[in-house]
């Protein structure tokens, strides 16, 4: 099992949902999910909040008690930068701070459906001869069978193949990425931006756990399957 150096994001600003961070879901600010949850794979040293609001660093602390000495500059708080951007800049500190780890393990606070499992199961799947083992879920449109482009004469056809698949379970699987789990080799993050990987082997998790919180209906979806549903 790999030694990872885990990094939440949790940037100030939302404007899908204001405020989501540290936003009552059941009763718990939503990061406290994700905290839970790092802490069933990394002692809180190697755990490390990243954020640009000292509303939400005062809440993981007071709160879910974990300690936050890392504070994301403001030049990586605005909605345009890249998730790996940010990354490596607690990279970068966290060598400074002669913190040991050979794999990031990037958890999103917006996934609080996933559980300790589905984390273990990442990390068991992603080796140093890969660049990344993510999570994702069957997609909700298939390429193959009913996910259309337009030709340049204005029509619709199918994304992939030649359009003949009558149904949906003759088709090649298609998955997306979820956005819950990602254990990432920190040399091929160095060298190139995510959507470069050529090596990503992905772990499969089920639609359920799969809510990204976007929009205030994915939070209602979310919050019902929390309170009534079986995840």
């Amino acid at each position: 099992m790999s030694s990872p150096l885990v990094i939440i994001p949790a940037r100030g600003g939302s404007k899908g949902i204001p405020g989501k961070n540290i936003k009552p879901l059941c009763g718990r600010p939503l990061i406290a999910y994700t905290i839970d949850l790092a802490r069933s794979v990394a002692p809180d040293s190697r755990i490390i909040l990243s954020t640009d609001s000292a509303e939400i660093a005062s809440v993981a602390q007071s709160i879910c008690n974990l300690p936050v000495p890392y504070m994301r500059p403001a030049s990586l708080g605005g909605d345009d930068i890249s998730s790996r951007s940010v990354m490596l800049d607690v990279m970068r500190w966290a060598d400074t701070q002669s913190i040991h780890y050979d794999c990031i393990l990037l958890l999103q606070p917006t996934s609080p459906l996933r559980s300790a499992a589905d984390i273990q199961r990442t990390l068991r799947a992603y080796s140093p001869d890969i660049d990344m083992a993510v999570t994702v879920t069957q997609a909700a449109a298939n390429p193959y069978y009913d996910c259309f482009e337009t030709s340049p004469e204005g029509f619709l056809r199918v994304a992939k193949g030649d359009g003949l698949i009558t149904r949906r379970q003759d088709a090649p699987q298609a998955f997306q990425m979820n956005g819950a789990v990602y254990a990432i080799n920190p040399d091929s993050l160095r060298a190139r931006p995510l959507g470069a990987f050529e090596r990503r082997v992905p772990v499969v998790m089920p639609r359920e756990r799969s809510i990204d919180l976007d929009s205030p209906i994915d939070w209602l979806i979310a919050e019902t399957i929390m309170r009534y549903g079986q995840v």
